[in-house]
């Protein structure tokens, strides 16, 4: 063999070592990350309680109402997050809902209820259809304790998902296909009577939080009800299988923001839910029983220029959920995570854009004007959910 070809093989044998040696590193970081985010016992998210009862007798202790007011706002900015507790909604509300999802995800297809041709924004979408947007550049702020378990770049999620419209369509609307009809399981006779409880009692927790948010923020008090009305609302339980997906470290939703205005929650039977602070700070969160839990999405976000940004966070199968899997086995109940989530929106044709309190030069050029409707469309794009 010449000289020069000895070279080259040489070369081309070295890189090949090399390039070895940095997958095996990278393997081996990528574990010793993934063990050690699993085995992190973050803290549990201190969350301010906001009383929706003061809003009912606020003409009794306007005092009080504006105090609370003030709570939500502040929880909002800081953390993007607040629990809730409604004095109309009750725990028994949740388990019927609950249990109502349970026996869906257990017996569906995930084919007859889907509807991809309206972006599965009404009916059933089957696991490994969303994907989480790429924010894998975000990533590199945040300190060794506080990444994400996610992988980077983003996987499809294992959860299944259902959509259910909630509340009146449009009279007119540029976006027909995100204000589709509801999908109606033939199988489930209670299925309309249930969703529509639930859905109109998360959606009416929303109203008013909306509205109190807004007179926290000293605007006025319908700045964000009034561009909700007629909204595409969606009540969105999500279900993950845990006779399949139940393995510690498993992520079932990955790292995300929600793309809507607020989203709520009941509590779910399994916890798993880690969220991440204005200050890029990981930690768990527990909802008191009979209460909710409020994120900020990216259309308020949008509305305010930034003064409340949409909440980032994942769902993951911890060791807490693995000790609630293996008991409920024993006990014989239903191993699917149900989430009872509500997602309340910016109606499709109201523009988005800072209102007037959070106009400067900086949030204008930062939030152009954009329809809300378009800006869905864009972020179902990025999850891989549109079917444009």
């Amino acid at each position: 063999m010449s000289s020069s070809k000895s070279r080259s093989s040489l070369i081309i044998l070295g890189t090949a070592i090399a390039a070895s040696v940095v997958t095996y590193i990278a393997y081996e970081y990528f574990n010793s990350h993934k063990k050690s985010t699993v085995n992190n016992k973050n803290q549990v998210l201190e969350l301010p309680t906001i009383e929706l009862s003061t809003f009912f007798n606020r003409d009794k202790n306007i005092d009080d109402y504006k105090a609370e007011c003030a709570k939500v706002a502040d929880a909002l900015h800081k953390y993007g997050l607040c629990i809730v507790r409604d004095p109309r909604v009750h725990e028994e509300h949740n388990n019927k809902f609950l249990d109502m999802m349970e026996v869906y995800f257990g017996k569906s297809d995930g084919i007859r209820d889907a509807r991809p041709e309206y972006h599965y924004q009404v009916g059933v979408t089957p696991q490994f259809i969303e994907k989480p947007r790429d924010h894998c550049s975000k990533l590199g702020s945040l300190g060794p304790d506080d990444k994400p378990l996610s992988p980077c770049p983003p996987e499809l999620d294992p959860k299944w998902r259902f959509f259910w419209r909630v509340g009146p369509v449009p009279p007119k609307t540029k976006f027909p296909a995100l204000n589709a009809d509801d999908v109606i399981p033939p199988d489930m006779p209670q299925w309309k009577d249930v969703m529509d409880m639930w859905g109109n009692k998360m959606m009416d927790a929303l109203f008013t939080l909306a509205e109190m948010a807004a007179v926290g923020f000293d605007i006025p008090n319908d700045s964000f009800t009034s561009k909700m009305k007629f909204g595409p609302h969606l009540l969105a339980p999500t279900g993950s299988d845990y006779s399949k997906f139940g393995k510690e470290g498993t992520v079932l939703a990955g790292y995300h923001y929600d793309l809507n205005f607020l989203t709520i929650h009941g509590k779910s039977r399994f916890p798993g839910l880690h969220v991440w602070t204005r200050d890029g700070k990981r930690a768990g969160v527990r909802i008191p029983d009979g209460c909710l839990l409020v994120q900020a999405g990216k259309q308020i976000e949008y509305l305010t220029g930034g003064h409340v940004l949409a909440g980032y966070h994942e769902v993951i199968v911890s060791q807490g959920t693995v000790d609630v899997i293996e008991q409920r086995k024993k006990e014989n109940k239903s191993l699917w995570r149900v989430s009872s989530t509500c997602f309340g929106h910016v109606q499709s044709d109201q523009i988005l854009e800072p209102l007037d309190k959070f106009r400067t030069p900086t949030t204008v050029a930062q939030f152009p004007p954009i329809a809300a409707g378009d800006q869905v469309k864009l972020e179902l794009d990025a999850i891989s959910l549109s079917r444009s």
